[in-house]
């Protein structure tokens, strides 16, 4: 084949590259509400700032959860495992970009031969020198596509990668978050167990001053008693816990278990967001897992181009290159020069239907993936709906149990008066210390799961990764694997 002939092969190869086999991806037909639940009566304006979009610290205000979440996200392990992923992704992206190319491969040797002996036939040299250097080169003309699909799939679970990474980075901010919450609504509760505790060791005093002064009966002084075991006993219990969230926090801070600094108090952690929830549309670029399911799904659409292209004729042109000299029985001999060039056209004939079943295997992969993406889509709009309906609950709960925790103190003050005055026994005082202490309980509980269902929603949205100073460089990512896919 003469160069020009080679040329020619070549101009083909680039314009048949255009006929790329396989399926161009295309966004699955997707059944969007025109509002989240409980919101349709005023959805929001389709450009209005909604509660996801802020940043993170916009929704934690306490400047110690703020240092908490800071140290999560620049120590957590399952982020630094995120990081390496993205960095596994890209090293593939460069091997897919390589494989339309031509591979060269060079090689010197300088063999070098001696013989001894009286024996040698006669004309046959006894010693020699041979150095050489060798091109090789070998290229497969993409006359279907396949190595830009390939590329398309590389570039696509890149982006996938980083999308997981930010997906990590919203759960670890909601994770800190609800965990911190805990921890101070758990602090809050000791706090009421020793004031109960030092409360009920003052009757106990008292019950049994009118014992001794022969006011009081004894079952008088043991039912003081129990009330005082009842909140004595809760401390421990209490403090347990705490240290128990003092250990997760750091878990996920990526340190060894100790002491967590303690900021604002529950009631000034979080509070109702103001903003709307914005559309349902708005978690296909806004969630970072949609996003990633739809990635996979953009790989798996690709790979199916991939196996298509195996059905097909493949062209390869090889061939090498070098020059070399000689020296035998001290004569040289050359410069010498070769060139070899070997175009090749391969063509499946028989493989039992292995190639068409790696068709087929690709195709249901697709297909899964795009199951996924959906039913994360479907996941996205009922922990929104879900996180919705719980502010809303909560918020009711937490205002009756506040006028119930109130109710039952002044039915306690009244309780303690009668006691004291002589009108009622001490059975009236216990009942209702009883329900103040449970209600008291109930009321910092019904606190923390008022402000964690705010932490929820703003993660439903998909918030608590935008302010990620590597988001520019993820939208880099985006219109460079975009260019490269468009590109044949």
């Amino acid at each position: 084949m003469n160069g020009r002939q080679t040329l020619l092969l070549c101009a083909v190869g680039f314009v048949a590259a255009a006929c790329t086999t396989g399926p161009d991806y295309k966004r699955p037909e997707l059944s969007l509400p025109p509002a989240y639940r409980g919101t349709e009566a005023a959805p929001p304006a389709a450009d209005a700032e909604t509660f996801g979009a802020i940043q993170w610290w916009s929704v934690f205000p306490d400047p110690d959860l703020q240092a908490l979440i800071r140290a999560a996200l620049a120590q957590n392990y399952d982020l630094r495992v995120a990081v390496q992923r993205i960095l596994q992704a890209q090293s593939l992206v460069t091997v897919a970009g390589s494989l339309p190319y031509p591979t060269v491969n060079g090689s010197i040797s300088a063999p070098y031969a001696a013989y001894s002996g009286s024996d040698l036939p006669t004309g046959v040299a006894d010693h020699s020198f041979q150095p050489q250097a060798v091109l090789g080169a070998a290229w497969e003309i993409d006359f279907w596509g396949k190595f830009r699909r390939n590329s398309e799939s590389a570039w696509a679970d890149l982006l996938a990668a980083q999308d997981a990474r930010y997906a990590v980075m919203a759960t670890l901010v909601s994770e800190v978050g609800q965990a911190y919450l805990t921890l101070r609504a758990l602090d809050l509760t000791l706090e009421i167990s020793k004031r109960t505790a030092e409360s009920r060791a003052h009757s106990v005093d008292l019950v049994q001053a009118r014992l001794d002064g022969g006011v009081a009966g004894l079952l008088d002084l043991r039912q003081a008693e129990t009330l005082y075991y009842g909140a004595t006993k809760t401390i421990p219990d209490i403090q347990r816990q705490i240290e128990e969230s003092e250990n997760y926090i750091n878990v996920l801070l990526g340190q060894n278990p100790g002491p967590i600094k303690r900021g604002r108090p529950l009631e000034q952690q979080i509070a109702a967001p103001t903003l709307p929830a914005g559309l349902p549309l708005d978690l296909l670029t806004r969630r970072p897992d949609i996003r990633q399911a739809e990635q996979q799904l953009v790989s798996a659409n690709a790979q199916i181009g991939v196996a298509k292209a195996a059905l097909y004729p493949q062209v390869t042109i090889s061939g090498f290159g070098g020059a070399g000299n000689a020296t035998v029985n001290g004569a040289s001999f050359g410069p010498f020069w070769i060139l070899n060039v070997l175009p090749e056209i391969s063509v499946p004939i028989f493989n039992m239907g292995r190639l068409q079943a790696n068709v087929d295997y690709n195709e249901a992969q697709a297909q899964a993936a795009a199951l996924r993406y959906q039913q994360t889509l479907r996941q996205a709009l009922r922990e929104v709906s879900d996180a919705l309906v719980g502010i809303r609950k909560r918020q009711e709960y937490r205002q009756q149990q506040e006028l119930l925790v109130k109710t039952l103190e002044d039915a306690s003050q009244v309780a303690s008066m009668r006691y004291e005055g002589g009108v009622s026994s001490y059975l009236e005082v216990l009942d209702t210390e009883r329900q103040l202490f449970d209600a008291e309980n109930l009321l910092v509980a019904a606190k923390r799961d008022e402000s964690i269902s705010v932490i929820q929603l703003y993660k439903a949205l998909g918030g608590g990764w935008q302010a990620d100073p590597p988001a520019t460089a993820a939208a880099q990512l985006r219109v460079a694997g975009a260019a490269a896919v468009a590109t044949p």
